[in-house]
């Protein structure tokens, strides 16, 4: 199946001879390898740290292509002097290439491979852990952590193709890797058991290090598979621990719910979110820098960054807000104005030269290019949302009416007029777009509540309408295939497909 599980594990490797009485296994000690790595303490704290790291490319560069942008929420700003950009586009055409169910599409290859490296890295550690005596309160900590990444790799990989293959052991060879692709319900199963166990090993978020996954954000991810499932009681449970549990709370000002570039972070609200941090260490991300629309100058870019050496962009960005999710904020919603912010591009060649961009990631850092904060997956506020949703699918509507207006409230509006459980429905799904709006959240929910062919249909009739109004210049329409592919999982990697008979 993939080179990328051979090559970004550690892998064991043994030599052996034999004799007319008996095989001899020998290690060789010069060899880097599980069994001559995984010693003492420190050497698990070094691979779960390796566990972790391929969450900053993915959340820096695909994920939200993949689950924001594939939605109505956010496109892409047109520039018809610039090319090279198909594979975004077509994410955001609803038009990514499929043929015998594979597709070249960089980004969706990129996503693949780098959840598997979550994988191969974590199934290094699981495999070996309990044979090394350390303290059983770390020893617990760190399974909790590679177990809970290893489910949230499944859940990430399940809920973007299906059906994909299931490696539970480290991967020894490349015929091994070559494994047949698992069902969506044993993968489920998977992550459900991986998160469940995950939630009783690992510490809650007051005694655990910053940055690193607590029980809370075992639960609140197990929450969000029984969502997906409609395992509404289960959710419920769930949830109420987490609200019940003292350890998270709204911030009182949306905008503080999310991290500066060097502060803020990990707050009260956060139950998981990407590590960042601005500078020349290598665990920096640039996501405003691929969102804000261009061509850009330096002059128009700086009050955005804040940074001293602002350098115009040129090409075509992505994932700006469409005017249907702004359309979509009530009047006197503070989250608009702190999610969105408006910029006029002197060099556009659009007649309106104002476009949106996505504010709430546009905070003041040094360097061009360079930026720290950290990115949101799982805030307190999802978390009374799905409380709400759960409640009410359980025909527990006025309870459900409490969970959602805390969100409300904290946003400036008024308590939620919806009495009957459609009418609930439906204003929990608008809560859940404005207040995670670029949190990588629409694509998802689209496709658990079964609305993506009404949804995305209707979006894709009103850009072919009306081009203009989606950051065409005058002339330029969307491509012949655009929502064409309105299917509810990518198909798979075609370079991991050369590597395996199953795809």
């Amino acid at each position: 199946m993939k080179k990328i599980i051979i090559l970004a594990g550690l892998i064991g490797l043994s030599v052996t001879s034999c004799n007319t009485d008996k095989f001899l296994t020998v290690v060789p000690e010069t060899l880097l390898s599980s069994a001559t790595f995984f010693t003492k303490e420190a050497d698990f704290q070094q691979a779960v740290n390796a566990a972790y790291v391929p969450l900053r490319a993915m959340y820096n560069e695909a994920a939200w292509a993949l689950e924001e942008m594939h939605s109505d929420n956010t496109y892409y700003a047109r520039n018809v002097l610039f090319g090279a950009v198909e594979n975004t586009e077509n994410v955001a055409d609803f038009a990514v290439p499929s043929a015998n169910g594979v597709t070249a599409n960089t980004i969706v290859l990129n996503i693949f491979r780098l959840n598997y490296q979550i994988i191969a890295r974590t199934n290094q550690v699981l495999s070996v852990i309990d044979n090394v005596e350390f303290g059983a309160e770390s020893k617990s900590n760190l399974k909790g952590q590679a177990l809970f990444l290893r489910g949230f790799a499944y859940f990430e990989l399940v809920r973007l193709f299906g059906k994909v293959p299931m490696h539970l052991q480290p991967v020894p060879n490349r015929e091994e890797a070559a494994a047949p692709l698992a069902t969506t319900e044993e993968l489920y199963a998977q992550v459900e058991k991986d998160l469940s166990e995950a939630a009783k090993l690992l510490p809650p978020k007051s005694k655990q290090e910053a940055g690193r996954v607590t029980s809370g954000a075992a639960k609140t991810a197990l929450a969000n598979l029984y969502m997906i499932q409609k395992k509404w009681a289960e959710a419920e449970k769930l949830l109420m621990e987490i609200v019940n549990s003292g350890e998270y709370a709204l911030m009182p000002d949306y905008n503080d719910a999310f991290s500066t570039t060097g502060g803020n972070k990990n707050n009260k609200e956060s139950i998981f979110e990407i590590q960042y941090m601005e500078g020349a260490a290598g665990y920096n991300g640039n996501q405003i820098y691929r969102f804000v629309p261009s061509p850009i100058t330096a002059e128009e870019l700086k009050p955005i960054t804040g940074t001293s050496n602002p350098q115009a962009i040129s090409g075509e960005n992505n994932n700006v807000p469409t005017p249907d999710l702004i359309a979509a904020y009530e009047p006197g919603d503070k989250r608009k104005d702190i999610s969105i912010g408006f910029v006029t591009l002197s060099q556009s060649l659009r007649d309106n030269k104002v476009y949106p961009y996505i504010k709430k990631y546009a905070r003041t850092h040094s360097l061009h290019g360079n930026t720290g904060q950290n990115w949101p997956v799982y805030r307190y506020s999802e978390v009374l949302l799905f409380l709400a949703e759960a409640l009410n699918e359980q025909g527990k509507t006025s309870e459900a009416a409490t969970y959602l207006n805390q969100v409300r409230t904290r946003a400036g509006l008024a308590a939620t007029t919806a009495s009957s459980q459609a009418d609930m429905r439906k204003a929990i799904m608008q809560e859940r777009r404005v207040e995670l709006a670029f949190e990588n959240k629409r694509w998802f929910d689209l496709v658990r509540t079964g609305m993506v062919n009404e949804v995305i249909s209707a979006y894709g009739a009103r850009i072919k309408a009306n081009p203009q109004a989606y950051y065409f210049p005058a002339g330029a329409v969307p491509p012949p295939n655009a929502f064409t592919n309105l299917e509810i999982y990518y198909p798979l990697p075609a370079v991991e497909a050369a590597l395996t008979p199953h795809f």
